[in-house]
Parts: structure tokens; C-alpha cells; sequence
């Protein structure tokens, strides 16, 4: 029998190994925020069952209505982040613009919202925007290279 098993560990000396390593980019290109998908998308969630989590369902109608639709859309554009992110990345900044909405909707749509709520709005509407902001640098750095 002979011996087939090289001593060489690396595969530098491979005759496709650029275009290896060309393929491997552009499969990950866009894929510099993969470990912000998950926590947007349970920011979303968590928004969208604030009001049961709170129990503000009885007091504030108009407000759980806003913070399920708003919940379930970031989580949906979270979704979409994961499932094609060379194409959503550019909705960072919607995610910024949401969760600033969502920091003074307690105001807007609320009618003389308790502070339960307002707190609770202002941590999850500035997560929203900081999760946004790194998505959107990254998305931006992506594209400069």
C-alpha cells in the first residue's frame, strides 16, 4: 500500500486555494452582524408581549396594539437580516427609527401612560436603537470594503 497522506497541515500550497478563499468571502460578505440577528429578533419578541409580560393590556389599548405591531415588525425585519442580509443591512436604520419611535410612543399613543410603562418602553425603544446603530456600522463598513 502506499502512503497518500501529505505532512503538510495547511492548504496554502493548494492550486485552488484563492479561489477558495474568493468564494468563501463572497458567501460571507454581508454576514458581519450574524450575532446581532438573534438579540434584535428577541428584542422584537419582547416588545410584542411587553403588555401581557407588564399587565397594562386592561389600561392602555392603544398601546398594546402599538408595541405588538411594532414587536412583530422588528422581528420580522430580524428575520429578514438572517434569511438575505446582503439585501436588508440597508433597513438598519429603520430599526434606529423604530426604536426611537417606540421610546416616545408612550406619550403619543398612550393616554397618561404609569412609569412601568414609560421605563419600560425607554429600555426597550433604546436597545432597539443600539442594535440598529451596530447593524447599520457594520452594513456600512461592508459596503466601504
Amino acid at each position: 500500500m502506499s502512503n497518500v497522506s501529505h505532512a503538510r497541515s495547511d492548504i496554502s500550497g493548494h492550486p485552488d486555494a484563492s479561489e477558495m478563499r474568493a468564494r468563501y468571502d463572497r458567501v460571507m460578505g454581508g454576514r458581519d452582524v450574524a450575532l446581532v440577528d438573534a438579540p434584535v429578533f428577541l428584542v422584537g419578541l419582547y416588545c410584542a408581549v411587553s403588555p401581557w409580560v407588564l399587565h397594562f393590556t386592561a389600561g392602555q389599548p392603544a398601546l398594546v396594539m402599538h408595541n405588538l405591531v411594532m414587536g412583530i415588525a422588528i422581528a420580522v425585519l430580524a428575520l429578514g437580516f438572517t434569511a438575505m442580509p446582503e439585501r436588508m443591512y440597508g433597513l438598519s436604520w429603520a430599526i434606529c427609527a423604530m426604536g426611537a419611535w417606540i421610546i416616545v410612543s408612550s406619550w403619543v399613543v398612550g393616554s397618561s401612560p404609569d412609569t412601568g410603562i414609560v421605563i419600560n418602553n425607554i429600555i426597550v425603544g433604546g436597545l432597539t436603537v443600539l442594535l440598529g446603530m451596530v447593524c447599520a456600522g457594520a452594513a456600512a463598513k461592508t459596503r466601504r470594503t
